[in-house]
């Protein structure tokens, strides 16, 4: 029996760090951010869709679906999980950050085998130091749950996700995997690391 895993880019904060600039949409060597996302997790998915609450047109021009909080007003990041675990078909949902350029290329395959091995209801992964709490393999049958979380005015996802079966996946092996972009300083970092 094959599993269907379809993907969710997160792409709806704010991003205050950098300026109020979308993160998903700043260039990175010369591609939107978005992209080197793009570009890691297709080949490892069924569907993507992209979770914006502005520049969705921009977003959409990049040949997928784009779907916005249903909840307005920058709930953070479980906002965007919602939204997309109610609009999903897949057996499983892969969250991943629109601003971690450098994500593994058998991410979602090691987290599958991981949750498998646990029964497990969601997986996170970790750099070998920290948990990744935006970096999620879960069933859609938690959307109730973090719903209810998130209409309780609770924000923190590990505290959510602590409340279920999870296990944790060490990418330890690839400590630069998670690297986001959250300044222009950062983004120069990045660029120089990817063009080596």
């Amino acid at each position: 029996m094959s599993v269907q895993i379809d993907a969710v880019i997160l792409a709806g904060g704010m991003a205050r760090r950098m300026g109020g600039n979308d993160k998903g949409l700043v260039l990175l060597n010369g591609q939107p951010m978005i992209q080197h996302v793009i570009d890691k997790i297709a080949p490892q998915v069924g569907n993507i869709t992209i979770n914006a609450n502005r520049h969705q047109q921009q977003y959409a021009e990049l040949g997928y679906d784009v779907i916005s909080d249903q909840d307005s007003g920058y709930l953070g990041p479980l906002a965007g999980m919602v939204t997309a675990l109610t609009q999903t078909h897949a057996d499983l949902l892969m969250v991943v950050p629109c601003d971690c350029p450098m994500l593994p290329k058998e991410l979602v395959s090691r987290m599958h085998q991981e949750l498998l091995a646990n029964d497990a209801e969601l997986a996170v992964a970790s750099d070998g130091k920290r948990e990744q709490p935006v970096v999620l393999l879960m069933k859609p049958s938690l959307h109730q749950s973090m719903k209810a979380f998130l209409d309780d005015g609770q924000r923190k996802i590990d505290m959510w996700y602590a409340q279920h079966r999870y296990v944790v996946t060490s990418f330890e092996d690839q400590p630069n995997a998670f690297v986001n972009v959250n300044t222009p300083e950062q983004k120069q970092q990045l660029a120089n690391t990817l063009a080596k």
